[in-house]
């Protein structure tokens, strides 16, 4: 949850920076020297599969971890050294809501308010502020445990911002949401980065990180394996994709023979969309060669083009995986599974 501070960002540093990052679990390192800047007023997100070390990293930038080697500040401050006054400084938001379910939505916020000091007065004030920005007005007297999932979720970034922090983490933040919230929820973070907020979220959808982040940071197996803009990261897997469409299920296989012969990486076969995409290098020429071979082997497909990589393609490339397994990070253990959060997991002053 989030935490209050009157100290501004120092000016000139960044607002958090890592370097060579390290968490074990006894003989599993989970994060295996990260290195992070994120400058003051920007989004960083970090993307990566399950297990990469995604979670870990933020547990460690809140100091809900103590790191076993590296250096890492927030907002100007060491997270080992003044773990506390880390927390007076940043909000978070983890993966699962952590709401008191026995109080009201109302109850919730304000309670976070007064634990950090922000007094009566303003933290009723921020409480309706907040409701009345996450839609949750109508809700607000009601106790948490009757809410939805995605209202639980809304509850619970708004008490992360109850105090204005000015570096926010948000782990996964729209998981949960229906579209119509996900693209409120966007407008409202671009809103706040435009204000000085500086932004830290690891997410499950690649739509995100490309509209929100000025640079996206891929990690895997614990280890950073690639950063830079969305188009920065595009550009580095190169050349451009032929997509295939065909009518049949009996013709997927022979699509994935031709597209084979031109490919110069790995293909992506969509077998329920019938959809298969070749990574290429001259691309109207290919194409027109692989509509040819197609019909020479009797398949008209529905739809074939060509079109640029997508975030998609980057972290196949890169990690061997589909964007699907980006969901659900980490430990040693496997994923994370959902649990009641307790009152010492939260970030306290």
């Amino acid at each position: 949850m989030a935490a209050t501070s009157t100290a501004p960002v120092r000016t000139g540093s960044p607002a958090v920076e890592a370097r060579g990052l390290v968490k074990r679990y006894g003989d599993v390192t989970a994060v295996a020297g990260v290195d992070l800047t994120v400058p003051t007023g920007t989004v960083l997100a970090l993307l990566g599969p399950n297990g990469a070390g995604k979670t870990t990293t933020v547990r460690m930038l809140t100091t809900l971890l103590a790191p076993d080697g590296g250096s890492a500040t927030v907002a100007g401050v060491d997270v080992v050294a003044d773990p506390r006054e880390v927390r007076r400084r940043i909000g978070l938001s983890g993966q699962y809501a952590a709401v008191d379910e026995n109080l009201t939505g109302f109850e919730n916020l304000d309670m976070v308010g007064r634990l950090y000091h922000l007094g009566r007065k303003r933290s009723k004030e921020r409480a309706w502020q907040l409701l009345e920005q996450f839609d949750l007005t109508d809700a607000a007297k009601r106790v948490a445990k009757t809410y939805s999932g995605g209202m639980r979720r809304r509850l619970d970034l708004a008490g992360a911002l109850v105090a204005e922090p000015p570096v926010l983490f948000l782990d996964e933040p729209t998981t949960g949401l229906d579209p119509r919230s996900r693209n409120d929820m966007w407008d409202l973070l671009t809103t706040m980065v435009g204000g000085g907020t500086t932004l830290l979220l690891t997410t499950q959808y690649l739509e995100e990180a490309e509209r929100l982040a000025d640079e996206i940071v891929v990690i895997d197996h614990g280890r950073v394996i690639a950063r830079g803009t969305a188009d920065d990261l595009k550009t580095s897997v190169g050349g451009q994709r032929v997509e295939v469409v065909v009518a049949a299920d009996a013709d997927v296989d022979a699509a994935v023979a031709v597209l084979h012969e031109v490919s110069v990486g790995e293909l992506q076969v969509e077998r329920r969309a019938r959809r298969v995409t070749a990574p290429v290098t001259s691309g109207t020429q290919v194409l027109v060669g692989v509509l040819q071979r197609l019909g020479e082997v009797g398949i008209v497909p529905l739809d074939a083009g060509l079109r640029r990589p997508t975030l998609d393609d980057v972290f196949l490339t890169l990690t061997g995986k589909p964007a699907e397994e980006l969901a659900g990070d980490e430990g040693p253990g496997g994923p994370a599974k959902p649990r009641k959060p307790t009152t010492k997991e939260g970030v306290r002053p």
